[in-house]
C-alpha cells in the first residue's frame, strides 16, 4: 500500500459520494491505472453502474461490473467489496467494510460525505488504517 487518501466533502447527499467517485476514478484512469470501485453489495455495484452511466452528463466514464461479460473490458470496474478480482491499481472504497486485500493496492480511496452513516464507517476505516501503522492523508473539498 502506497498511499490512502480520505477525500472529505461537505455535502451530505449520496450521489454527491457516487459523482466524487466517478471523477476520481476517471482522473486515475487518464493517468493510466486500472481503477476498482467496491461497494456493499452485487446489486448496489449494479446501482452505482446505471449511476454512472448517466452521470455526469457532459462526459463518459468508461466503465463495467466486475466481471460482467457482455461488457467490453474497461478501466475502471465496480464490484462488491468481498470480490476484488485480481486488482492491485487504484481502490475507491465506497463501502461500509474494508476490503480484506486492502493493501495490495497501490492508492486506497475513502470519500466521505456528512451523512451520519457514511461519517462512522469512515472514521472507522480511519482508525482501522492509522492502527495498522498506515499514513493517511485527508484533503478537505
Amino acid at each position: 500500500m502506497n498511499r490512502i487518501d480520505f477525500y472529505v466533502l461537505r455535502d451530505d447527499d449520496p450521489e454527491a459520494r457516487w459523482q466524487f467517485a466517478g471523477r476520481l476514478a476517471d482522473k486515475a484512469r487518464r493517468l493510466g491505472h486500472q481503477v476498482l470501485v467496491v461497494v456493499d453489495s452485487a446489486e448496489a455495484a449494479r446501482q452505482l453502474d446505471d449511476f454512472l452511466w448517466a452521470r455526469p452528463e457532459e462526459s463518459f466514464l468508461p466503465h463495467r461490473v466486475l466481471g460482467d461479460a457482455s461488457a467490453p473490458p474497461a478501466g475502471v470496474e465496480i464490484a462488491p467489496a468481498d470480490d476484488l478480482g485480481e486488482h492491485s491499481g487504484v481502490l475507491v472504497n465506497l463501502s461500509q467494510s474494508v476490503p480484506e486485500a486492502f493493501e495490495r493496492f497501490e492508492r486506497l480511496a475513502e470519500i466521505v460525505i456528512q451523512a451520519p452513516d457514511v461519517l462512522k464507517t469512515t472514521r472507522e476505516h480511519f482508525g482501522f488504517y492509522k492502527a495498522r501503522g498506515y499514513p493517511v492523508n485527508h484533503q478537505k473539498l
